[in-house]
């Protein structure tokens, strides 16, 4: 969790440091952290506004900001990520090598991470019982 974070850090807990999960993001860089968080939070122009909803940091200051109680409303913490090689990712969408959803504030911002992947798939209408582990072209 955060607090346990902040301890590797050298970052004080405040009285108002809020109870956050710590997510792996994926093997690359696993010691590198992005704060997923609301739009309400900017906190330094490296933070990255995705919509009016969502935006992303990955600054030592957003945790620092989060440890005193001044970060976003909400937040998901990740360290490392996945990465693609350029167009490799857009590459595998048109594949059909991805099922894609909106993404719904209360989907990505759940506690409950087990039923996230069953609510994205019955919010674009996918019974997960129905799909194959193999795949195939017609």
């Amino acid at each position: 969790d955060l607090k346990a974070l902040l301890g590797h850090l050298d970052i004080p807990i405040g009285a108002f440091t809020p109870e956050v999960a710590v997510h792996f993001g994926g093997p690359v860089e696993p010691s590198r952290g992005f704060l997923l968080h609301t739009a309400d939070y900017v906190g330094d122009p490296d933070t990255l506004r995705i919509d009016d909803r969502f935006a992303v940091t990955a600054t030592v200051d957003a945790i620092k900001d989060l440890s005193r109680g001044l970060g976003p409303k909400t937040s998901l913490l990740a360290l490392g990520y996945a990465g693609w090689a350029a167009g490799q990712l857009e590459a595998e969408i048109r594949a059909n090598g991805w099922l894609i959803c909106e993404a719904e504030f209360d989907l990505v911002f759940s506690p409950d991470n087990g039923a996230k992947w069953a609510a994205a798939l019955a919010s674009i209408g996918v019974d997960p019982t129905l799909l194959s582990g193999q795949a195939g072209r017609a």
